[in-house]
């Protein structure tokens, strides 16, 4: 075999079709032995500690989602900054910045 033949192989795109057809071979072997479920009561609702809760809709707000990744981003940012310091000025800078971004959090907590 040609080591060209070869490095196709270990390509991302010749790779992932190979394990996808493996796991579908597989998963369709496991599934034929599974054992079937029947439609017993509650068997395949959700468990609730015993107790037949009705569903209902959720109200999916994105106040609390924008909130959150406002926060993260704040977060991750502060992070990246004082990472990138160089040593020599990290406790100045570095602790006056994180003071301005605590201040930043706190009015975002506040203003919620």
């Amino acid at each position: 075999m040609d080591i060209n033949n070869i490095n196709i192989l270990l390509s991302p795109a010749v790779a992932f079709v190979i394990f996808l057809a493996i796991f579908y071979i597989f998963y369709f072997i496991i599934g034929t032995l599974a054992p079937k479920t029947k439609k017993i009561g509650g068997k395949l609702s959700t468990y609730a500690c015993g107790e037949d809760i009705q569903g209902y809709k959720v109200q999916f707000g994105y106040k609390l989602f924008f909130f959150i990744a406002i926060f993260f981003t704040i977060m991750h940012v502060a992070t990246l900054v004082v990472a990138t310091v160089p040593s020599g000025r990290i406790a100045l800078f570095g602790l006056l910045y994180l003071g301005m971004i605590f201040l930043s959090v706190l009015a975002l907590i506040i203003r919620r």
